[in-house]
């Protein structure tokens, strides 16, 4: 039996803009499993939101996947209809939540009417005809006692001006777990909260995707949520998976020059008191890739290969994968 949920292949997704064509995801290939947590790191830039956006097919007017396919439960994603994907799909199957709530959730609606209208939306989902009504509200209700907010009865007649940040964050993840979603894309969910509610919002997180045995493609430039959350982990850089592996082997062995530079910018207890690294330069832009292996410029054991041409990714004994020349033969 198949356990893979999700597979992308052969993905190439590019953006028209001023400058020329972007091409913001290159060729990536990945697969989600049953109840996996993928963990997609890199810095700003390297196409991590664009690969989400792909799989949900909410990529603005200017970006356009070129090649490849998206099979989730075996549909190739890219081949439905757009009424098939709002029917089935979105809020349904597959949820996401972003990184600031206040772009996702409408200011001028409460935040019960938000809730119930996933639900009436895909009202197939265990809703009777007869007290339709009370059904949707309690189990808005329901979920916003699940995700951690006090008195979820009556906060259901607030909007989300009368919510903080993280109490925000907490009704767009109700949102995404009401339907009861094979997949949770979650965008940088994290980012623009404080570290205490940071670390409130991922113990919560980890608990309902243990409760609904959802799969999730975490995408974060955060190593450290990444080491918390994931079981295994992509590194992206400009475009392209650079590696791929469990988390704990990525971590403990990290193979490509991107990734052994990324952890060494992670702060921990042996680095305190110590300056922490850098990596040089930035990524490209994407209008402007250089030739060969996009991070050439910046990786301190580059040769002439690299300048020539970009490296396959290859996989390994282990299971991880890696693109780069060091470990071609």
């Amino acid at each position: 039996m198949d356990e893979r949920l999700l597979r992308a292949r052969d993905l190439t997704v590019e953006y028209s803009t001023c400058r020329g064509i972007a091409r913001a995801v290159d060729n990536v290939s990945f697969d989600i499993r049953e109840g996996e947590v993928l963990g997609l790191v890199g810095e700003s830039g390297c196409g991590k939101t664009t690969l989400g956006l792909s799989v949900m097919r909410l990529l603005p007017r200017t970006g356009k996947v070129v090649q490849g396919e998206i099979l989730f439960k075996g549909r190739n994603l890219l081949n439905l209809a757009e009424r098939i994907m709002n029917k089935e799909i979105r809020g349904k199957e597959i949820a996401m939540i972003i990184q600031d709530p206040l772009h996702a959730l409408n200011p001028v609606f409460k935040i019960g009417t938000q809730i119930t209208d996933v639900l009436r939306f895909h009202k197939d989902r265990g809703l009777s005809p007869h007290g339709k009504g009370v059904q949707l509200r309690n189990g808005a209700a329901k979920m916003l006692e699940e995700v951690g907010i006090a008195d979820p009865a009556e906060r259901l007649t607030d909007y989300p001006f009368q919510f903080s940040g993280g109490m925000n964050q907490r009704a767009m993840i109700a949102m995404a777990f009401i339907c009861n979603p094979a997949l949770l894309i979650a965008d940088e969910p994290t980012t623009a909260l404080d570290v205490t509610i940071e670390a409130q919002i991922l113990e919560l997180l980890k608990g309902l995707v243990e409760r609904y045995g959802a799969s999730v493609l975490y995408i974060t430039h955060d190593l450290g949520v990444i080491s918390e959350i994931s079981d295994r982990v992509a590194v992206m850089y400009a475009g392209n998976i650079v590696e791929y592996a469990a988390t704990t082997p990525l971590f403990e062995d990290p193979r490509h020059p991107y990734t052994e530079a990324l952890l060494r910018c992670l702060p921990g207890v042996e680095t305190q008191g110590k300056r922490l690294g850098t990596i040089p330069g930035r990524v490209p832009e994407l209008t402007k890739l250089p030739k060969g292996c996009k991070f050439h410029p910046r990786c301190p054991y580059v040769k002439e290969i690299c300048k020539e041409r970009p490296p396959r990714l290859l996989e390994m004994a282990s299971g991880r994968s890696i693109a780069c020349f060091r470990y071609e033969r």
